[in-house]
């Protein structure tokens, strides 16, 4: 035991001073503004000038948006409200709003895209939060054959019968699968495209005559808005990860066929312009069905963003798995894991994790891209704008339309660009 003490030596302290809170510029907002906006000259600098920059856009936009007007019949009265003074004019949003949202679809049918919105909402739930009761995957996995009758309408054996395609693909894998693994995996592709093509349409025509249960049908022409780029935005988002993933798959496979196929339709789509793909669902895809055939202008949309964003997809995917660690692939061989197991417990979840910026955002790029499709004729919410100003009640109006689209649009985005965030702190992908 040392010897040192307060009796012996001086400026040893023989009694502890009370607790003290620290000093005001080592604690709370003083502490982060010191550290984090003038921690250096250079630093102090910076934020002077962007306060003065968000100051003045501040001062130029503000009184632009506080003296605006909200009740007004036209552009017209909104001049004549503001009798000169600089203002806003959101009178067009409360006299428009529903055709920016739901385009020319039926008002007495607006519950249905509503229901649907809310639907989905439950549908992810369970797939975003994993906390939630495993067993409602049961109703995301059904979500896009109801969220399409819902939106479409029609005979409700129709998406009946697009969902038999995947229980076809389903038990054909089973039954082949101790047969071998590959052809049963070709089995559950090929079942349900031949239910698709030879077998879906008597189904749904031979029930319909019998039962005729269903909502009333609305044509794609009249969806528009926000409403049409919600679905294409969606649908693609939601298929192009599955199916990104087997692209990345296929295209780190030994086996030459399928890697060269995978190669080639990664290569393919990354080398042609969105909206040439666009274009050619709109003009060309048609062609390439059996005669006869009418495919819907807003599915064969969302055909072809799917694949241009699975494309995406799969090379962000790769980059996952390359940064894998040789030894996690060998750690699955070593505990005897067939290819399937060792890609569904080891391998892809750590890819996927490690993948997560990327994939956000491509999610982010595709929805916003959805926006081109003004370019084949369907009216999303640009589309809508310029149809908005050529009404003569409207013309000349720009920049609350697009505040208000840019808005809608920043809500989507940001929610994804969050979530994304939290998922990273969950699964902590840096490994702090």
């Amino acid at each position: 035991m040392s010897d040192t003490h307060a009796q012996t030596v001086a400026y040893v302290r023989n009694e502890m001073l009370p607790p003290a809170d620290p000093p005001l510029r080592e604690s709370g907002a003083v502490k982060w503004l010191r550290e984090n906006l003038f921690s250096g000259a250079l630093n102090t600098a910076l934020t002077l000038a962007a306060l003065a920059i968000i100051w003045y856009a501040l001062a130029a936009i503000g009184p632009w948006l506080l003296n605006s007007v909200w009740s007004a019949g036209s552009l017209a009265e909104c001049r004549a409200i503001l009798d000169g003074t600089s203002g806003a004019c959101f009178s067009v949003i409360t006299d428009r709003w529903h055709q920016l949202l739901f385009g020319f679809y039926p008002p007495q049918h607006y519950w249905r895209p509503v229901l649907t919105l809310a639907l989905l909402f439950a549908a992810l739930a369970p797939v975003l939060f994993p906390a939630l009761p495993r067993k409602m995957m049961i109703f995301s996995a059904t979500y896009p054959f109801l969220a399409y009758h819902l939106l479409w309408g029609g005979s409700v054996w129709l998406p009946v019968s697009a969902a038999l395609g995947f229980v076809a693909g389903y038990l054909a894998y089973v039954i082949l699968a101790r047969v071998s693994t590959l052809v049963a995996v070709f089995a559950a592709i090929l079942a349900p495209v031949f239910w698709w093509l030879f077998a879906a349409g008597p189904f749904d025509q031979a029930l319909s005559s019998v039962m005729p249960f269903g909502l009333e049908f609305v044509r794609s022409d009249r969806f528009g808005g926000f409403l049409i780029s919600l679905i294409i935005g969606i649908s693609g988002i939601s298929l192009s990860l599955p199916i990104g993933i087997v692209l990345a798959l296929g295209r780190q496979s030994d086996m030459v066929f399928i890697k060269s196929v995978c190669v080639i339709v990664i290569e393919f789509i990354r080398g042609v312009p969105l909206i040439t793909l666009l274009f050619t669902a709109s003009l060309l895809l048609n062609y390439f069905l059996p005669p006869g055939t009418t495919f819907d202008l807003i599915l064969r949309v969302i055909i072809m963003v799917t694949l241009f964003a699975s494309a995406y997809m799969a090379e962000v995917i790769r980059g996952g798995l390359a940064a894998l660690p040789k030894g996690q692939y060998e750690a699955a061989d070593a505990l005897g894991l067939n290819y399937w197991k060792a890609q569904r417990l080891i391998i892809m979840p750590q890819a996927l994790k490690i993948s997560i910026p990327g994939i956000v955002n491509t999610f982010i790029g595709l929805f916003k891209d959805t926006t081109l499709v003004v370019f084949i004729g369907l009216l999303d919410p640009i589309g809508l704008s310029n149809a908005i100003r050529a009404d003569t009640n409207w013309n000349g109006i720009y920049w609350e339309l697009f505040i208000f689209i840019a808005a809608l649009f920043f809500i989507f985005c940001f929610g994804m660009s969050r979530y994304s965030m939290y998922l990273e702190r969950k699964l902590k992908t840096d490994h702090k």
